[in-house]
């Protein structure tokens, strides 16, 4: 087959890498244009585009592709496929009607749960015990159209996002790779999405990441492990921001307490009154430091009496 391939960051770089080692020709790469990144704000090229670069491939990075002179570009190189995993631009009707075979997306949960744009993170914000990742033929809905294969993944007590997310980046290479010579022939049965089945996973703020501490420490668990390793949970400290890397549901007795009160703080991690429970903070990190072990933090910062995130 003749492919093109539209991705932008790190998770659609194991589908690309199977695609460059298939028996099919990637074509071209559509990717983002460059955006600030970095502390200096400096224009920076996407992983697809880097790895896109390395092998000689023609990348295109149009703003939208809703203008005909783009549509004629693509339609031009006449691809049998599309292949689009976080590409992070909508394809019209006029682009998915392009391919012989159509356009494939490579989502990373089972759907119809979690459509759109952060379904890993939401998936662990859910408390789910499992998600995965799906094939889906593409159609001018969001992430609405049939599903041509998919594959779970049990979401572990302590994975993080971006472990979670690595984990699925692999599995849907996996899956693409499994079956590419079905979606060739024409052989895989389309399951068509349970709309009364649709959840939505909205696309991440960085607001949430300020810990409620009225909320139970189960749920400000699955916070800390899903805001990991962006936005990053975080809380107030002394009037300063406090960023939480590691927590977990932890054990001391907390009656009486205000919620955001130190009830202990140790070796074992720093333990903080919620709405229900306490979590235990396992890793922390200052303005202008290193994320530090509980140990090290207690070692270094007064916390007799502390309220995290009042004042």
């Amino acid at each position: 087959m003749k492919l093109i391939f539209a991705g932008t960051p790190d998770f659609a770089l194991p589908v690309l890498q199977i695609l460059l080692e298939s028996a099919h020709a990637v074509a071209a790469v559509y990717t983002r244009p460059e955006r600030p990144a970095g502390r200096g704000r400096q224009p920076r090229a996407s992983p697809v585009k880097q790895l896109a670069a390395a092998h000689d491939l023609p990348v295109l990075q149009p703003v939208s592709l809703g203008e005909s002179a783009v549509q004629a570009e693509l339609a031009a190189m006449s691809p049998d496929l599309i292949v689009v995993v976080a590409y992070g631009l909508i394809l019209p009707p006029a682009v998915l009607a392009v391919p012989r075979l159509g356009c494939i997306n490579v989502h990373a949960s089972l759907l119809p749960r979690w459509r759109g744009a952060a379904p890993i993170q939401r998936a662990i914000l859910a408390g789910d015990p499992e998600t995965g990742v799906s094939l889906m033929q593409m159609e001018a809905g969001l992430d609405s159209g049939p599903v041509l294969a998919s594959r779970a993944c049990a979401i572990g007590a302590t994975d993080t996002g971006g472990q979670l997310h690595d984990r699925l980046a692999r599995l849907g290479a996996q899956l693409l790779q499994d079956n590419l010579d079905a979606i060739e022939h024409g052989t895989l049965t389309p399951r068509v999405q349970d709309a009364a089945q649709v959840t939505y996973a909205a696309k991440l703020e960085k607001r949430e990441a300020l810990i409620d501490w009225g909320l139970p420490a189960a749920e400000l668990g699955r916070r800390v492990r899903a805001f990991n390793p962006w936005p990053v949970a975080e809380t107030r400290y002394a009037g300063r921001q406090l960023r939480i890397w590691e927590a977990g549901v932890g054990s001391a007795a907390v009656a009486g307490q205000a919620p955001g009160t130190v009830v202990q703080a140790g070796r074992q991690g720093i333990e903080v009154a919620c709405g229900t429970g306490v979590l235990s903070l396992q890793t922390l990190q200052l303005p202008g430091a290193r994320p530090v072990s509980a140990a090290d933090f207690v070692n270094a910062q007064p916390l007799a009496g502390t309220r995290f995130g009042a004042g």
